[in-house]
This record gives structure tokens, C-alpha cells and sequence, in this order.
């Protein structure tokens, strides 16, 4: 039985996309993939962690019956 390829999803490269792809490559100094994964953690990093506490400040904590 023949394996099916898998469906690639191809995005379109517009120069706004290069262009911030240059500028990630320049403020980090991206040279190999580690240098790739530290700058997405260091960008993402923040993000996340600010959507986590907002979604724990949203709900109210729950309280047992003693």
C-alpha cells in the first residue's frame, strides 16, 4: 500500500515577513538553531507567562468547606 504525501501548508514570503525575519536575525545575532529557539523563548517567554496570569487572576480560587 503506497503512502499518501502529506499536504505541506506553504505561506506566502512578503517582503514585510523578510524584513522582520532580517530584524530578528540582526537583534540577536542568530547563527545557528539554538540561537533561534533562545530568541523565540526570550520573545514568547513574557507573552506566555502574562496569558497564564491573567487567566488564573480571571478565575477565582476555590474554597473548601471545613
Amino acid at each position: 500500500m503506497a503512502r499518501q504525501k502529506k499536504e505541506i501548508h506553504k505561506v506566502e514570503m512578503t517582503d514585510g515577513k523578510r524584513a522582520i525575519i532580517q530584524q530578528l536575525f540582526q537583534e540577536y545575532n542568530i547563527e545557528s538553531a539554538t540561537d533561534i529557539q533562545d530568541a523565540l523563548k526570550d520573545l514568547l517567554g513574557g507573552t506566555i507567562k502574562q496569558m497564564m496570569e491573567t487567566e488564573m487572576d480571571e478565575h477565582e480560587p476555590v474554597r473548601l468547606a471545613v
